[in-house]
């Protein structure tokens, strides 16, 4: 079932794929968006390099990431489109857009307001811990915090919203 709630056919931003020469050497954007109708997106701090989240974009999210500027992604889990920083004031300004070779996946750089923080729970990046490698076991993997400190408490910024992370 696809997520987005419009065609991609109908916007005007986006070309159709016509050939490979078109997708991967070509001036116009077509994107293809998987069967649920999603791009993945990898956003990085502009100032840093540092990435800060993966998240996804319906057409619809994609369409508003590129007329404003600000980046807006589709939540899975709450199957609707967000403009991130709407709650929290961590919006993120873009200062550039990449796509890759073959036009499915998003690379955004971005500058965030507020705190500098970008991840829901309190982190500056959602990639705030490493899983440790090696080694075979019967026990899960363990994971190790890189980040030591959160840039902000949740509760103080989200209040009573519902948590967006599904189990």
């Amino acid at each position: 079932m696809k997520v987005e709630p419009h065609d991609p056919a109908t916007a005007k931003i986006f070309a159709a794929r016509i050939s490979v020469e078109q997708v991967e050497e070509g001036f116009a954007l077509a994107p293809k968006f998987d069967a649920e109708g999603l791009i993945p997106c990898i956003t990085i701090n502009a100032d840093t390099g540092e990435v800060l989240m993966l998240g996804f974009m319906n057409s619809e999210a994609l369409e508003k990431t590129i007329t404003t500027g600000e980046a807006h992604y589709w939540s899975r889990s709450r199957r609707c489109m967000w403009r991130k920083g709407a709650t929290s004031g961590l919006v993120q300004r873009v200062v550039e857009m990449r796509i890759d070779d073959d036009q499915d996946a998003l690379l955004l750089r971005v500058r965030i307001g507020g705190s500098g923080a970008s991840c829901h729970v309190g982190y500056r990046s959602c990639f705030y811990r490493s899983v440790a490698l090696g080694g075979v076991s019967d026990t899960p993997a363990r994971l190790s915090f890189i980040e030591k400190r959160k840039i902000f408490e949740p509760k103080q910024v989200y209040g009573d919203a519902p948590n967006p992370t599904q189990l």
